[in-house]
């Protein structure tokens, strides 16, 4: 019996030692995630012929970025992600939320890839569903494939209320993308994790709480490219 306490108590006290360890390694993978969404637009920003176009980076309201999506599949397709998130604010751009990109598809596939994926709300109705628990793209918010270039004009789906603009970059090559029936969740967890609490996505993407120093280079590259965009436009 004694011998069985004194398991219990030294496996409780290597629980309390490790789990600030885990929580730290989480915190520097969603650290490397945001590093990796801030690289990608780096990266697509770049190639102005090939980028966003700056009419439409100007408009945004939210702007998501999931590296290295990934699909793969054998009979039935699967896709998932982790992404990270940011909304335009009265005061800057928000501190970032972490999110999850899921789907399903079904058929005769063989093969995989990975890519990068960019999500751009354009209006009051797409920030509305960013502040969602989860919503369907293609159901639930209208969306369509982006235009790219410089001197490419939004779709006219766009005009007519299209809430989300949406891009891929595999191999180099970037190019809008439909991912309707894509379901866009918040990552609860991994939120939680990053700021020691939990804090309602609504209260982060409406800038009520101040931009953590580790996400201020994800969140200024979005700032970046946005004012960017508004000088152009102007």
């Amino acid at each position: 019996m004694k011998r069985f306490m004194s398991m219990i108590c030294t496996a409780a006290m290597v629980a309390t030692v490790a789990a600030p360890a885990f929580a730290a390694g989480d915190r520097e993978k969603m650290n490397g995630r945001l590093g990796d969404a801030a690289g990608v637009l780096n990266e697509i920003m770049a190639t102005p012929d090939k980028s966003i176009p700056s009419d439409i980076l100007s408009s945004a309201y939210c702007v998501v970025v999931v590296p290295s999506y990934k699909k793969g599949a054998f009979v039935v397709g699967a896709q998932y992600g982790q992404g990270v998130a940011t909304c335009r604010t009265g005061h800057g751009w928000s501190a970032p939320v972490f999110v999850q990109l899921a789907g399903g598809s079904f058929g005769f596939q063989i093969g995989g890839q990975a890519t990068d994926l960019v999500l751009v709300a354009m209006n009051q109705r797409g920030l509305e569903d960013m502040l969602k628990n989860k919503f369907k793209i293609g159901g639930d918010a209208a969306a369509s494939a982006g235009p790219v270039g410089r001197n490419a004009q939004a779709s006219t789906d766009w005009k007519l209320g299209a809430e989300f603009l949406t891009w891929s970059r595999s191999k180099g090559l970037f190019a809008g993308i439909n991912l309707d029936g894509t379901v866009l969740s918040q990552n609860q967890d991994d939120t939680r994790t990053y700021y020691g609490t939990d804090i309602p996505f609504g209260t982060l993407l409406k800038g009520q709480k101040p931009v953590p120093t580790d996400a201020r280079p994800f969140v200024r590259t979005v700032a970046k490219y946005f004012s960017q965009a508004k000088a152009a436009n102007k």
